[in-house]
Order: structure tokens, then sequence, then C-alpha cells
């Protein structure tokens, strides 16, 4: 992990520019424009004295490479002023778990937004638990509220804003205050927005995590996360990561960076694409509602638009009720919409979902089957002809 640059401040710039630059020093590998890959392990001192002092910039290949400072150092300058450090995993459940147990304890108390990511629960459920810390999950519209639930073995919150699948905006501002109020600190998943649309340190979280598998790698061809940390956090979140051995290989790495560097124009058609697709889908008579911050019609649109600057690709909507084998017709008819995991990649997928049986603090019950969609960069007229077709097959399953 690389730990806050002392060299001279930077003038400010456009962070589109930040995704083309950050990381980036030509004149130290012979003007080529890219960093180097360094597939490494050992790493050779000049002296025996070096090497019982551990002089040496880098040490072992697991503790890093130019080709980890440089994915590093970019996603740190995109992070802004107050990231004081960040440490690259090797999935983004990994940057997960690596973020909360480089804050928790045994004995210790974790609140998690009930809208999270399947997997974060399934982390906390069955292995923070063997570890003796708690979790507790709770109605991720409480906002400032949560102040009165957390208990004073709470070390920590954990949030998604908006939330898996079912994008609730949360009041992350007034959360991190209750947090830090009470002595916890906040943890984020910020891979919706990325640090493009939303600058998680600048309001007061204390770690944020990306699935860089998704957007910073943009081409579904890559593993990757990421933890970015501030001034109060950096420390520990480094300890952690090297005590537990984790490290991203370097060809990973190389992917990351690349797919970073056109960050800026990507998710900019997406967001384009994807209001687009969302508006030709809200109009739909199949539709029951539409689960789109970025529209009015959406419950937290009012907090995406005080303190968010863009909206990914990704969305969902609840059909009017119609019978299983009718969803699945709708899916399957589609062409130039994937059936799978994940998101962030170029082209556009879509999956049924219910958070029915995984919720424990709120429930859910949104009046009819849900899908969720990820505009990719197709055309969009494309996109939109696939998705006639798609309801065409569904209205007749419907009826048979």
């Amino acid at each position: 992990m690389k730990e806050g640059k002392k060299d001279s401040p930077t003038p400010a710039r456009h962070l589109d520019t930040t995704v083309v630059t950050g990381g980036r020093d030509p004149a130290s590998y012979h003007g080529f424009v890219n960093p180097p890959v360094y597939h490494a392990s050992t790493v050779l001192y000049p002296s025996a004295e070096d090497f019982v002092a551990h002089r040496a910039r880098y040490q072992y290949g697991r503790r890093g490479t130019p080709t980890t400072e440089a994915l590093e150092v970019a996603v740190q300058e995109l992070e802004g002023p107050r990231c004081a450090g960040v440490a690259l995993l090797p999935s983004g459940l990994a940057a997960i778990a690596a973020a909360l147990l480089s804050v928790l304890k045994a004995g210790d108390n974790l609140f998690v937004t009930d809208s999270a990511y399947g997997p974060t629960r399934a982390f906390c459920d069955q292995m923070l638990s063997r570890l003796g810390i708690t979790t507790t999950y709770y109605d991720p519209l409480i906002g400032g509220a949560i102040a009165t639930l957390l208990a004073p073995n709470t070390r920590a919150v954990f949030i998604e804003s908006p939330g898996s699948l079912s994008f609730e905006m949360q009041d992350v501002a007034a959360i991190a205050e209750a947090a830090h109020g009470k002595n916890a600190l906040m943890l984020m998943d910020n891979t919706w927005a990325t640090p493009l649309y939303f600058r998680a340190l600048d309001f007061g979280v204390d770690l944020s995590i990306q699935a860089g598998t998704k957007y910073i790698g943009g081409h579904s061809d890559v593993m990757l996360g990421t933890v970015s940390a501030n001034c109060v956090t950096a420390a520990g979140l480094k300890n952690t990561v090297r005590l537990n051995g984790w490290c991203v290989g370097p060809d990973d790495m190389y992917l990351g960076q690349r797919g970073l560097r056109t960050l800026a124009v990507r998710l900019d058609r997406h967001y384009r694409s994807g209001v687009a697709v969302a508006r030709w889908l809200e109009q739909r008579p199949e539709v029951l509602r539409l689960l789109h911050p970025a529209f009015a019609s959406h419950p937290g649109h009012a907090l995406w638009k005080r303190d968010f600057t863009g909206a990914s690709g990704l969305f969902s909507v609840v059909l009017k009720p119609v019978p299983q084998k009718a969803v699945y017709a709708f899916l399957d008819t589609l062409e130039l919409f994937g059936i799978g995991a994940s998101w962030g990649g170029y082209e556009s997928l879509a999956i049924p979902f219910d958070c029915s049986n995984v919720r424990t603090a709120t429930r859910w019950a949104p009046g009819g089957p849900a899908v969720r969609f990820h505009i990719g960069l197709e055309a969009v007229e494309d996109l939109l002809a696939d998705l006639e077709r798609g309801f065409a097959a569904l209205a007749v399953a419907a009826r048979a």
C-alpha cells in the first residue's frame, strides 16, 4: 500500500485528467507511456547490511512492486486529498474483508446496512461471527437517527449508497457524523459511483471500498478490489493487508491501470445510456416501479442530487405481477443483455432477484418480480429494440 505522497502539491485538475495521468511517470521507465508489468517475488539487495536493515524501496513481490505502486497512486489521486493510502486486493469481496478486519476485533459490534451486497452479509454472518464480532443490520433509510441505535461496543458502520439490487440512498454525511459521535468508524462500498461521481472520503467515510472488477477494470476480464483510507485508518489497513499476505497478480494490476485510463469516458456513456434506457422502461406498461436514484420518482433522488455528480449504468425495475416463467421468458429472449453476475463491463446484463430472504431489519415487498439491469456500451436504440422483443415474449408467456 502506498502511503501519502510527500512531493510538491500538484495543481488542481479535473478528475477526467486525473484518471489519465495518475500514477504515471514515463521518465522513470524510459519514456514508455504505460507503467511496466513486474512479475516478481524475490528482490535483490545491494548488500547484506541493506538486507538486515530493510533498506530498500521494494522488499518482496508480495509487499509491492512498481506495478503495484502505479495503480495505488492513481487510485489515491482519484480519491482526493483526504486519501492517505490505498490497498489493492484480489477481488472486491477481499477488499471488503480487508477493510472490516482492519478496524474490528473480538467483542466489537458492526452495523451494516440491510441493503448490503449479499457476499458482504455472508462474510459478516459466517466469518466475523467466528471471530467474536457481532453484526447488527439497520434500515438504510434511517439517516442520522442511527446514532440512537449504536451500542457502546459498536466500532464501525458499513454502508452502500445506493444499496445493492434495491438502490436505497443513504445520507452518508449524517451517518458518518453519527458514527464518529459514538467513536465508530465509517466504511462504504462505493463501487456504484466510483470516486468520479462520489468522493466518499470527503463525506466523512474512513475507508472507501471499490470492486475494481467492475468499472475500474471495465472489460469483464479482471478480479480486483481497492480500499482507500484516510489518515485515521491508513496504518491499520496497511498492516492488516500485510499480515494476511494479500496481494494482486501483476497482470490484473496492469488491466486495472489500463481500464482506469478510460474510466471517465466509459462511465459517462454508462450514465447517459442508463438514464435513456431507464426512462424508456419507466414508461412501459409492464413496469410497476423504477429503482434509479437519478430519477425524481426515486425516494432517494434528493440525496443523490445533493451529493453525487453522476450515476452508473446499474439500476433495477419492479415488474407488475406476472408468473415467474414470464420473467424467465423475458430474460431468455434478450440477445444483447447477458444473464450473469457482476457488472461494470462494456456489455449489458440483466438478472432476476429477490431480496426477501435476506433482509432482517426491513421488509422487501416491492409488489412484483424485480430485475436488475446493467447498461453497457451498446447503442441505446439496439438495447431498446432488444427489450421490446423481451417484453413481447413476456406477454406470450404470461398468457400461456
